[in-house]
């Protein structure tokens, strides 16, 4: 049997939130998923990644009530308020996860992004995998948005060694 120690620790990468602290769906489902994998057993902590843009608060706290409301508990969470982009979420997470004792991360990302996510987490130094919620009831316009910008995105981060 696996020591409970053992267990990966998840890196949960933030999204929009919209005015009034509210999440956006990708934000909320995220959030969700990672709730999920806490409370089946499959890691033994979140660490929440996300700072504020466009709305306050941090897309860090507004995941963490989202993980509180689904019976994750606070001593389960470790809050990442600044990061910006998918480079600081691995590069400002790495010190947290480093502290927690954390061998092996699975970062929750929608699965549009979770290669970009891979290959920074991996050339930060994390030993990484990811764990995607399902994208259900999006506009087939809006997820062929988001691949193609990650397509993209993909590339430039590759290109000029993001995380190096």
């Amino acid at each position: 049997m696996t020591d409970p120690d053992d267990r990966p620790v998840a890196l949960v990468l933030g999204a929009a939130v919209r005015p009034g602290g509210v999440p956006s769906p990708a934000l909320e489902r995220r959030a969700r998923h990672a709730a999920a994998l806490w409370r089946d057993g499959h890691v033994r902590g979140l660490v929440l990644s996300g700072g504020e843009r466009t709305h306050p608060p941090t897309e860090a706290e507004v995941m963490a009530q989202v993980c509180r409301d689904a019976g994750v508990p606070d001593a389960a969470m470790v809050l990442e308020p600044e990061a910006s982009t998918t480079e600081e979420n691995m590069r400002l997470a790495r010190p947290i996860l480093d502290a927690l004792g954390a061998r092996e991360v699975i970062v929750v990302t929608d699965r549009y992004h979770a290669a970009r996510a891979r290959l920074v987490a991996r050339r930060v130094g994390l030993r990484a995998r990811t764990s995607c919620p399902r994208l259900t009831g999006a506009p087939v316009w809006r997820v062929a948005r988001a691949w193609t910008r990650e397509a993209v995105a993909l590339v430039w981060y590759w290109l000029r060694g993001a995380g190096r």
